[in-house]
């Protein structure tokens, strides 16, 4: 009991600071990699943001934190920190790595390899059946199938795994049925596999959360198959953060008379790898040698902390604008070391005034 009751404490001040709005991902590990806590952070952000030159964040009540605790106990469910030894190790690799994941399940299949599945969601019946039995193959493999279980190919991926081990990353909170139709299904994932979400409890998912979703589909898998995907679709926006997250891209091919096709062509005519079975996935991402066995580098990592100048701060945003910019320029532009200009990026963001976009990218609010 003991135990529990601290474990509460330490959990609710990073609730606060996560749930606070301005802090995203990204500034919420700058925060907790110069303070050292969240509790010493949440002390620092007013004056951070005086320095940016706005008015500080709203920060998260204590009662929120409490709230969502209970909340969470309730559902039988509970969060992950991402400094929590039990975090995974691949996606604390992505510097916007959600802070805290809230999971239900087997929390186990976060250990073994890792394989996102994903596809159209008005995918043909050809494709379902090939994902469900691709699926399976992986599954008697050890391997853990990741997908976002909606409709078409992710359902099919979840169905064809469930025996041997899926995991879900949903949109929504941890108690919302996204769609409908997979109540049961999302349910039994949560006794028999693993269910994952970022954000939450009772929050509806909008168009906005898929793409946080899909990062971590990404990010949980040492590589991405894409089964079926029209041009433009969702699929390819999480092969592409595969791609650049250094990770194995995979499509399976199809006719070309079918547009839900053209994805997976384009993604081989540009480099992707062709796979046909469970073999080809397995051949593409396990070594040849257990010499080469890809060891996670740490999550992201602050640069030691520098305060900076009044000149240095409007050196900094001199060169910021509507135009989304990439960090490493404002660094190479500037002539300031990569610490002052995060120190400039983090004052700002808390004051409001900052938004930060794909890629690594920053504008101006």
């Amino acid at each position: 009991m003991a135990e529990a009751v601290d474990q509460a404490q330490r959990a609710i001040p990073r609730l606060r600071l996560i749930r606070s709005a301005q802090i995203g991902p990204v500034t919420y590990a700058q925060l907790i990699a110069r303070f050292g806590s969240a509790h010493a952070a949440l002390d620092a952000v007013p004056q951070l943001a005086a320095r940016g030159g706005g008015k500080p964040p709203v920060l998260a009540p204590v009662a929120l934190a409490e709230r969502e605790l209970a909340m969470v106990a309730r559902l039988g469910a509970r969060h992950m920190f991402r400094d929590d030894p039990d975090y995974p190790a691949l996606l604390a690799e992505l510097d916007d790595a959600p802070p805290a994941l809230i999971v239900r399940g087997r929390t186990d299949l976060l250990a073994r390899l890792s394989i996102a599945m994903v596809g159209a969601r008005n995918a043909s019946a050809a494709a379902c059946r090939f994902a469900r039995q691709l699926a399976a193959e992986l599954g008697r493999e050890e391997v853990s199938v990741v997908s976002g279980l909606a409709r078409g190919i992710d359902t099919a991926a979840h169905v064809g795994s469930i025996e041997t081990g899926t995991i879900a990353v949903i949109a929504g909170g941890i108690d919302v049925v996204y769609p409908p139709e997979n109540a049961a299904l999302q349910e039994r994932i949560a006794q028999d596999g693993l269910l994952i979400a970022e954000q939450p409890p009772g929050t509806e998912p909008r168009a906005r959360h898929f793409p946080y979703r899909n990062r971590i589909i990404a990010g949980l898998s040492l590589g991405t198959v894409v089964v079926e995907a029209a041009p433009k679709s969702g699929s390819l926006i999480t092969a592409r953060l595969a791609a650049e997250l250094g990770r194995e891209v995979m499509a399976v091919p199809g006719s070309p008379l079918d547009p839900r096709a053209q994805g997976c062509n384009g993604l081989i005519r540009d480099g992707a790898t062709l796979v046909q079975s469970a073999a080809d996935v397995l051949e593409t991402v396990r070594p040849i040698d257990q010499r080469m066995v890809r060891t996670s580098r740490d999550g992201f990592r602050a640069p030691p902390p520098e305060d900076a100048s009044d000149a240095e701060r409007r050196d900094v945003c001199t060169l910021l604008g509507p135009v989304p910019v990439a960090i490493d320029e404002l660094i190479r532009q500037s002539g300031h070391s990569p610490a002052i200009v995060q120190t400039v990026l983090l004052e700002l963001e808390l004051a409001g005034r900052l938004e930060r976009h794909a890629g690594g990218r920053v504008t101006l609010a």
